[in-house]
């Protein structure tokens, strides 16, 4: 195995597959690879699910790579220098449908970029996991880099990532790993310290760790690292192994709750960490329109993520099940209470319909 402190320059670094799942959000993905392709890492190959979207996305995507639709950003963007002056195109890419790029394949592709449609509005996990049979197919991956489409990266976010996980397995055991994520809105401000911690007790899966500090702010990041839970879906490093182990990610949920349900079934085999060195900066909630730091979740949003915490209370503690509808209903309440009625009933209408599909 490469040693970590040479990964950078290392003359045969590790494979690493980047997934990106596009869901009408064009814009944000080519600026996401724009960035993607300023990476310091010298052996990746990146792969753009388009879960059918309805604003033509594919046709922009490939009119990026072709060089005929430059990304445009503001001067006043504080991480234009991410994803701008564009880098020389074209970049090129080969097009696939889902049976396509599920098929098996004699040898990998070599294109830079993969551009895959998968068919259909597939959620999260559906849309990833396209991309994941893919990369399982092309057989060459040493580790599968998940990225949410609406992020810019730092240059070296992916060359950090893979040195900590291999540094990491040094103690006896694969580890996945998940990034320092900010703000792209105000990128001093930190989203996420790798993930997030679980409550057992109601359900809530969404107790982000360093939510709110500002970078300057001291941060213990070993007691930091044994404190997760798991890995936030946004940033999320993983060995190709974990695949073959654990399996995909859980597709019943549509949205959130897969990357708890993904850890909980690894169980003990893998660890988690992440490389404080390695920052993403997140434009948090931009498809479905989830909190952020100035508005309250979306009403998408809010359905959600009700019903999938539910449905993953019933599959790993069904025994917590009324306490997670008591504080589910008290959640509800205090939507109102904030001023957003519709949000509130919305986690009824949720609860409602779970309960009659019982």
């Amino acid at each position: 195995m490469t040693p970590a402190h040479c990964v950078k320059n290392a003359e045969n670094p590790p494979k690493v597959y980047i997934v990106i799942l596009n869901w009408n959000g064009w814009k944000d993905t080519v600026e996401c690879l724009e960035s993607v392709c300023r990476l310091d890492y010298g052996h990746v190959q990146v792969v753009v699910c388009d879960n059918d979207s309805s604003d033509d996305s594919l046709t922009h995507i490939r009119a990026w790579a072709d060089g005929q639709a430059p990304v445009l950003i503001d001067e006043k963007n504080p991480l234009r220098r991410l994803s701008f002056p564009n880098i020389p195109k074209p970049v090129s890419y080969a097009e696939l449908s889902r049976p396509d790029a599920e098929a098996s394949r004699l040898s990998p592709l070599q294109e830079p970029l993969i551009l895959i449609q998968t068919g259909g509005n597939l959620g999260f996990a559906g849309g990833n996991n396209v991309g994941l049979r893919f990369v399982l197919q092309q057989g060459d991956a040493a580790y599968v880099w998940l990225l949410n489409n609406d992020t810019v990266v730092e240059p070296d976010a992916l060359s950090t990532l893979v040195e900590q996980c291999i540094s990491q397995a040094q103690t006896g055991r694969p580890f996945t790993s998940g990034s320092l994520v900010c703000f792209y809105s105000d990128p001093e401000v930190i989203q996420a310290l790798g993930g997030s911690q679980f409550n057992e007790r109601t359900g809530i899966a969404s107790q982000t760790l360093g939510r709110f500090k500002h970078r300057s702010e001291p941060v213990d990041h070993a007691q930091v690292a044994q404190s997760l839970h798991y890995i936030t879906g946004c940033t999320w490093l993983l060995p190709i192994t974990y695949l073959h182990d654990v399996g995909l990610m859980e597709e019943s949920y549509f949205l959130y709750y897969e990357e708890i349900d993904w850890t909980m079934r690894a169980g003990q085999r893998y660890g988690l960490t992440y490389a404080p060195g390695s920052v993403v900066y997140h434009k948090e909630g931009s498809s479905i329109g989830s909190k952020t730091i100035h508005r309250a979740p979306s009403l998408l949003a809010e359905y959600f993520m009700t019903r999938s915490k539910v449905r993953f209370m019933r599959r790993f503690f069904p025994w917590r099940l009324p306490v997670v509808y008591v504080f589910s209903l008290a959640q509800a309440l205090n939507r109102m209470k904030q001023g957003f009625p519709q949000n509130g009933w919305t986690i009824f209408r949720a609860l409602l319909g779970l309960a009659r599909k019982k």
